[in-house]
């Protein structure tokens, strides 16, 4: 156990526990959402906000609230480049320049920079990318979703657990196709509510009427609109969203795998359900620029050496195939996708 996983532990009781561990999903969608959890957990409401304000506080979770799904609710797409180590710094700040641009990590591998781009529709996804690319005289390598197989970073952490979810024995998977046109359909409200709370709730016993009033609707039309978005899928969970690295699962490597095309689904359900894949897709190859690899993996853990087990047991079980590992090695840029342009889209077609 790191001395930062022991320091994060040592000052919670079971209330912290449960808070962290069984409310990163399924928060009460109601006006007063935090009585019912304290009704739950045997604590005043009052007492629920402190805790959730305070575990904030102490970046044991990120924010409360909603988890986007970006390839739902625009268009999305994970990408990379080459960039020279005399250049690394000048192509960053290029890339991260975009607000587009959610997630930018430095990768142990030849493409050395690999960044989100989610934008309203496929068009500006492209021009983004293409701006990119001559802006840093960089190739890019355009890789977006086309199948997802399990994508869920929800997991136990007030736990001894070297890598995630070391104590589940199965998650349920499915095949889940994802279209690069994906618009989400969203009306006006959708849209402003997104806007709203990409960022995460108001951290008040009213966080709905709160939402409500910033965006000037009735709190009725919101909590509805947030529930029609959940069984949607543009919102994938309501909670606490947790900290990992805080945590201690500061260990993560990305795994692409070069699977025959006739077995994708098969391998890609098979190793989903494995409780120590975090994610799993389904991406194109490249072959013009020598990408061979369609499926990806994920797996997070609290020691290098447990994600470095995991993934030989990956490959030996299950997806005995070529494969490479690219370890995360530096955070350019982690933030929540930003749906700004969304608002304009939705107008203009609603």
């Amino acid at each position: 156990m790191s001395a930062l996983e022991g320091d994060w532990r040592a000052r919670l009781d079971d209330v912290d526990a449960a808070l962290i561990d069984e409310y990163q999903s399924g928060f009460p969608i109601e006006p007063r959402p935090f009585r019912t959890v304290g009704e739950e957990l045997g604590v005043p409401e009052s007492e629920v906000v402190e805790r959730v304000r305070r575990l904030r506080e102490r970046k044991v979770f990120r924010r409360f609230g909603a988890v986007l799904n970006p390839p739902v609710i625009g268009s999305s797409t994970l990408a990379a480049v080459s960039a020279p180590e005399s250049r690394f710094a000048e192509v960053a700040e290029v890339v991260n320049g975009y607000r587009q641009v959610n997630h930018n990590y430095r990768r142990d591998h030849e493409w050395n920079m690999w960044f989100v781009v989610t934008a309203a529709s496929r068009d500006r996804r492209d021009e983004i990318l293409a701006e990119i690319e001559e802006r840093t005289g960089c190739t890019v390598l355009n890789l977006p979703m086309l199948t997802d197989y399990y994508i869920d970073l929800e997991f136990p952490v007030v736990n001894r657990d070297r890598f995630a979810r070391e104590s589940l024995e199965a998650t349920d998977v499915s095949a889940t196709r994802i279209s690069e046109e994906a618009t989400g359909d969203l009306s006006t409200l959708e849209a402003d509510l997104l806007v709203e709370i990409q960022d995460g709730f108001p951290l008040s016993p009213t966080p709905y009427a709160d939402v409500a009033e910033a965006v000037g609707a009735d709190v009725d039309d919101v909590v509805s609109a947030i529930s029609r978005l959940l069984d949607d899928g543009c919102i994938k969970r309501i909670g606490c969203v947790v900290n990992h690295v805080v945590t201690g699962f500061d260990s993560n490597c990305m795994v692409v795998w070069d699977v025959p095309d006739d077995e994708l689904d098969a391998r890609g359900e098979a190793a989903g359900r494995l409780p120590y894949v975090t994610l799993c897709y389904h991406r194109p190859r490249r072959e013009d620029l020598d990408w061979d690899y369609n499926l990806f993996t994920m797996i997070h853990g609290r020691e290098a050496d447990a994600v470095d087990e995991k993934i030989d047991e990956l490959a030996a079980d299950h997806l005995p195939f070529d494969h490479e590992r690219l370890y995360s090695t530096e955070t350019l840029k982690q933030t929540g996708a930003q749906y700004e342009e969304l608002v304009s889209s939705a107008e203009r077609d609603g």
